[in-house]
């Protein structure tokens, strides 16, 4: 093991690499190393072609994580599950100067695991009938990206997507410390991610591995049971020369040890949602929990129900989790997705899709950016702009009850709830119930074929996915059928009896849940 500055260990990136990195947004990102090897490529125009694996984006909207490397000729290749934190690199892949590839995140994770113990790949049902099945679009993100990481497998009478392996020359982790022997332990991380299994994909695979790391220390100062990857799968470790902007443990903030789990915050001191129309969905979508719950909660809209599950004192009942591994605790805002106060478990990034694709989730809360008649959704690519699927498909396959959360519609809508009344003064003049969605992140036709339950939950009305399509069955207090939902809507749902959504829902007062 070498300790090297970050200029010096971006020097070991060569031309043609396969360079991958690991982080969730700002957390655990290996920034300083990031902005190196984008500066190394600035000031030398090297390395030059190397194709860019990460299974979650890191950045953070303005240049930072990912973005350091989004340069024409600095990549050739890009494979991501999750986009919306680099605007900079996924316009290099729309303006198709560089091949790019959205595959589910939790694929990516695991398929690092597959090529450190030497597999050909990931063999899975996660992503069938979506826009990364290779007999729709197979992931490609333009006209350039031609080949194909992507084959549909028929065993077993079955179909399945082998994600396809293939060596790692380079990998970029992030650690707390490490010790004069090159162990990593990550005690002041907010999330875990898949450090341990891309450590040993590129050292498998003959490449090196260079660690980010907070402080250097002792050799025998790390537990062993603290160890998060072994010193014998390190190459390099660098020390982060400016931690307060390269080596934060979230994006805007330095450190929180309610974030690591070193303390828990009191109960009194939780943040809570202002009332509002996110606070009405979260408030309805909530309805359906029960103790002993395992829960996803996904980003955007649905954060709002960890929120309101701690005012109901729900939390301590609940196994809330979120894709970064993060298990248990109330979530942080939007820009740190993923890190959770007063966690009560934190799993390894890839272990958490592992439980997930298992079927090990009673119910996910997830956002939507576009619903069809069919009851396909959309949530990666719309307008011309890719966010990504992240780990959308992945939880979507196999949860047992899926709950769509967001507004009816958008773009300038005048929508005000309170007094146990939803108002609308204007509507929005962006539909999100289409004819068609522009790409399928999820096929609810398949999901409720296979027996599981689909809500959509708005601010204005509740609808149900059964085998003959969506059903409208409920309606908040103040709404017209007709004028506020039907046409309002691309495709016509049936309407049979419908319910009253809960008027208290839409109240400022403190509200117990009914059941639902």
């Amino acid at each position: 093991m070498r300790v090297l500055t970050a200029s010096e260990a971006a020097a070991l990136v060569r031309d043609g690499d396969t360079l991958a990195s690991s982080g969730f947004r700002f957390a655990q990102a290996p920034e300083e190393l990031l902005e190196a090897i984008g500066q190394r490529f600035i000031d030398t125009a090297a390395p030059q072609g190397i194709r860019l694996v990460f299974s979650s984006a890191q950045g953070d909207n303005a240049g930072h994580g990912l973005d350091h490397l989004a340069h024409e000729g600095l990549l050739r290749q890009v494979i991501g599950g999750f986009y919306g934190t680099t605007p900079r690199l996924r316009q290099l892949i729309l303006d198709a100067k560089c091949e790019g590839w959205n595959l589910p995140q939790g694929q990516i994770a695991l398929l690092h695991r597959a090529i450190a113990a030497g597999h050909p790949g990931v063999v899975t049902h996660v992503g069938l009938d979506t826009f990364v099945d290779p007999r729709l679009e197979g992931g490609a993100m333009n006209a350039r990206s031609t080949e194909s990481f992507v084959e549909h497998l028929v065993m077993q009478g079955r179909d399945w997507l082998l994600y396809k392996a293939f060596p790692i020359n380079v990998a970029l982790i992030r650690a707390t410390s490490a010790d004069e022997m090159g162990n990593l332990s990550v005690e002041r991380e907010a999330v875990r991610m898949e450090t341990l299994a891309l450590a040993a994909a590129a050292r498998n695979s003959g490449g090196i591995v260079i660690a980010q790391v907070g402080r250097l220390v002792r050799a025998g100062t790390i537990h062993a049971q603290r160890v998060e990857v072994p010193g014998h799968l390190v190459d390099v470790v660098v020390v982060a020369a400016h931690p307060e902007r390269t080596h934060q443990q979230t994006l805007g903030e330095s450190f929180n040890a309610s974030y690591s789990g070193e303390i828990r915050v009191p109960a009194g001191r939780m943040p809570e949602l202002d009332f509002g129309i996110r606070k009405v969905i979260a408030r309805r979508a909530a309805q359906g929990l029960r103790p002993g719950m395992v829960v996803n909660l996904g980003q955007g809209m649905p954060e709002g129900i960890g929120l309101v599950a701690a005012e109901l004192g729900l939390m301590d009942q609940l196994w809330t989790s979120f894709e970064s591994g993060v298990i248990g605790g109330v979530p942080v805002k939007h820009v740190n997705f993923g890190v959770a106060i007063n966690p009560v478990a934190m799993v390894r990034h890839d272990e958490q899709f592992m439980i997930y694709n298992g079927g090990g989730i009673d119910m996910s809360f997830l956002g939507f950016a576009e619903i069809d008649g069919n009851g396909s959704v959309n949530v990666s690519r719309f307008n011309g702009q890719v966010t990504g699927c992240g780990g959308f498909i992945d939880i979507c396959m196999r949860t047992h009850t899926l709950v769509f959360c967001g507004q009816f519609d958008a773009g300038r809508a005048d929508v005000t709830v309170g007094d146990g009344r939803v108002d609308i003064a204007r509507h929005g003049s962006h539909r999100k119930l289409v004819t068609k969605v522009e790409q399928i992140t999820f096929n609810g036709r398949a999901a409720v074929e296979a027996g599981r339950r689909i809500l959509l939950v708005t601010e204005r009305c509740v609808f149900q996915l059964r085998t003959d399509g969506w059903h409208l069955i409920e309606v908040a207090p103040g709404v017209r059928i007709r004028e506020d939902i039907l046409d309002k809507m691309d495709f016509a749902p049936h309407v049979g009896e419908v319910a009253t959504m809960d008027p208290h829902i839409f109240a400022r007062a403190r509200w117990t849940p009914a059941t639902a």
